[in-house]
């Protein structure tokens, strides 16, 4: 099976090198790794040192588009890229590259179609008591939202399956972590959890440091998400109709991407490395 690892990176000059470094070489049941860098508009010397760093492929974006914008991309551009299994992890060296053999192996195993590294939020001693009671009431609201057993909602340590990473479309432009997880409970697929270690931080969380409040986001997100579900459950008929319709839609779409995408594996001995060139 073929993995691609995705970072989205956006001024990770200093810590890029950490991470590639502790990608490991081999992975039971894969038989292909590379990586891909996202540049998310970084006014450093990002992208020199992914390419110092001999990464696989990069792809740039203009200028900063967010992290969900950027993990979009980085799922669009993996599954052109042929990759049967997708791993997202931060290029802040926040988790451990050690563990990707962990949450790779139930989607080989064929137990899972996602999963998602937890964290263990309440036992993180640099982690504050509000920033575990938000995470807590976080992965609260998302379980209500998408029906669905994830531990660590916010967590970005992930793994996704070619047919899972086919059936997202993230559209908000912060954070795709949560609306990743309901679209993927409202799609039937199967999300596991499994624990992890994480590195003592290297810097202060960027998400903080841009905005104070801004962190709250995902809470409302979610909690509003909860609102209008239950307004579309008060609705009944026309919230089915519309819930119906809106399941079509994500089904057209998805079939649309997979030809596409076939397409390009049809073509792929003529663009096999030259999809993303790395300047």
């Amino acid at each position: 099976m073929h993995l691609i690892i995705q970072i989205p990176a956006y001024n990770e000059a200093k810590t890029l090198p950490t991470v590639l470094a502790d990608i490991p070489q081999a992975i039971p049941g894969i038989t292909r790794i590379e990586v891909l860098i996202i540049d998310d508009g970084s006014t450093d010397d990002t992208v020199a040192v992914a390419e110092a760093c001999n990464v696989d492929y990069i792809v740039q974006h203009p200028y900063n588009c967010g992290l969900a914008t950027a993990f979009q991309t980085g799922l669009n551009a993996a599954l052109r890229l042929h990759a049967d299994i997708i791993v997202n992890t931060d290029a802040d060296n926040q988790y451990p590259a050690s563990e990707i053999p962990k949450i790779v192996a139930p989607i080989v195993e064929g137990k899972a179609d996602i999963v998602i590294g937890d964290r263990q939020t309440q036992a993180i001693e640099h982690f504050s008591g509000t920033k575990r009671f938000l995470q807590r009431l976080g992965s609260w609201v998302v379980r209500l939202a998408s029906d669905t057993k994830v531990l660590d909602a916010t967590s970005g340590f992930r793994a996704f399956s070619r047919d899972a990473a086919m059936r997202l479309n993230i559209l908000t432009k912060y954070t795709y972590t949560l609306e990743s997880i309901i679209q993927a409970g409202k799609k039937g697929l199967t999300i596991t959890s499994v624990p992890i270690n994480i590195n003592p931080p290297l810097r202060q969380s960027r998400l903080v440091l841009d905005s104070p409040t801004r962190f709250l986001q995902s809470v409302i997100v979610g909690s509003m998400l909860i609102i209008v579900g239950f307004l579309i459950f008060m609705l009944g008929i026309i919230g089915d109709l519309i819930a119906a319709n809106r399941l079509l839609i994500e089904e057209m779409f998805y079939h649309t991407k997979r030809i596409e995408l076939n397409q390009d594996i049809s073509n792929q001995a003529k663009t096999r490395n030259s999809i993303f060139p790395k300047h």
